[in-house]
């Protein structure tokens, strides 16, 4: 390869969708499958190319991202390895101001990098959830000696609304947009032809479209060109601007993606990750996942029914049923209790052992006591949620809130550090 790779990790989005889980974290810092983070996929598709100049763009509610990141990635003195966070800053600059979208993010932080003219610069999303080849990726974006490249994924004509749908010809050089198209007529023409239809796995006659991935490899000199004139995010604005003035191609990822951006998503990704043979594998031992290394006990399981079900460490559960759920770090789950489609965060730290019952302290011991019942929720991290109390969703409209429980796309979501009552029925 010629030049340095660097990876721009964008993570500095308010996510208002994910809300309540971003009350208190950015989106990358979400937690994701028991043990990780959000922010975890894109750095370990980096690090497994072989690409260890790393810089993450961080602006709202950051300290939680901070901290994960700071005790999770830390490289050999020796090596060129290193992971920078450029947090949003104002000024003396006349004009300046917070990050007004993604390019703007990259523009205000470019002068940081230190890249030369044919050095590959790569933009990342910190909220996706996928396994990419990004050498594969670069190796195809230089080749090509294209300015951009834009990592597409197909869709189906039921989802095109969702995402940027780019026009291909047979060589994937990129000559039209169309921006969540709200009709099928307006991106027909956007079908994509036998040529791509003979790479990818399904080989059924279904139309697909290409929708752009949020994921771009930029030749350093261009990058730096576009960004030197206006327009504050790419997918909006300077890929558009592009278009005719620039080489842009499209790179067909074939594999499992999910762009988590609300609640719904969010739940049904991780209850995904439950199924016997899930579409995304975190057991893929050649392309790992990486994440803080903690030095927690095995979980402690005592006379439970499990059905479908991630569990990670230090949990301790007794005399409980479990029927697809995932399970955070330092969970405690009583007597008696049953949970049905649960995504529970777990908890920072351990109820110490006189507290485990309340006596000391008279407050609920963190986790879930007994002979309780919650179905399709998300439990945030050191909640306290008392015996016999019945949680669910069911009958409520988007919208009702709580005593820090938020119904949020048909979820039941508990917010963190809530407390919820012996005997409460929501």
């Amino acid at each position: 390869m010629r030049g340095d790779v660097h990876c721009v990790i964008m993570g500095g989005g308010r996510g208002d969708r994910l809300y309540p889980l971003t009350k208190t974290r950015c989106k990358p810092a979400v937690p994701l499958a028991g043990k990780y983070r959000l922010v975890d996929i894109p750095i370990s598709n980096c690090l497994n190319a072989g690409f260890s100049k790393i810089y993450i763009l961080t602006q709202f509610n950051t300290r939680s991202l901070h901290r994960h990141i700071e005790t999770t990635y830390r490289f050999d003195t020796f090596g060129n390895s290193s992971i920078e966070i450029f947090s949003a800053e104002q000024t003396n600059s006349v004009g300046e101001q917070w990050y007004a979208g993604t390019a703007d993010a990259v523009r205000k932080n470019l002068k940081y990098i230190n890249h030369r003219p044919d050095d590959t610069v790569l933009v990342l999303s910190g909220d996706q959830l996928y396994r990419m080849n990004l050498a594969d990726f670069v190796a195809r974006h230089r080749n090509s000696r294209a300015d951009v490249t834009i990592a597409t994924k197909t869709v189906p004509e039921g989802r095109i609304s969702e995402f940027g749908i780019a026009l291909v010809d047979d060589s994937l050089k990129i000559s039209d947009f169309v921006e969540k198209p709200n009709s099928p007529g307006m991106a027909k023409h956007c079908v994509i032809g036998e040529s791509i239809r003979k790479t990818l796995r399904d080989r059924s006659n279904t139309p697909y479209y290409l929708a752009s991935m949020g994921i771009y490899a930029f030749t350093s000199k261009k990058l730096e060109e576009v960004l030197s004139g206006c327009g504050s995010d790419f997918g909006r604005d300077i890929l558009p601007g592009m278009l005719g003035k620039y080489d842009m191609r499209a790179y067909v990822f074939d594999g499992f993606w999910e762009d988590i951006g609300t609640v719904r998503s969010f739940f049904e990704t991780n209850l995904m990750l439950t199924d016997v043979v899930p579409e995304f594998d975190f057991f893929d031992a050649e392309n790992p996942i990486y994440t803080r290394a903690r030095y927690l006990p095995a979980c402690k399981v005592n006379s439970c029914q499990m059905e479908k079900t991630l569990l990670s460490d230090g949990c301790i559960i007794t005399s409980a049923t479990l029927v697809r759920c995932v399970i955070g770090l330092r969970s405690v789950i009583g007597r008696g209790t049953y949970l049905e489609n649960v995504l529970m965060f777990g908890a920072d730290y351990f109820d110490c052992q006189d507290s485990l019952d309340g006596q000391s302290t008279g407050r609920i011991p963190l986790g879930i006591g007994e002979n309780s019942v919650i179905k399709n929720a998300i439990i945030d991290k050191d909640a306290r949620i008392g015996s016999y109390v019945h949680l669910t969703p069911y009958g409520k409209p988007d919208g009702c809130e709580c005593n820090g429980m938020y119904v949020k796309d048909g979820i039941l979501c508990i917010a963190r550090n809530a407390e919820i009552p012996d005997n409460t029925v929501f």
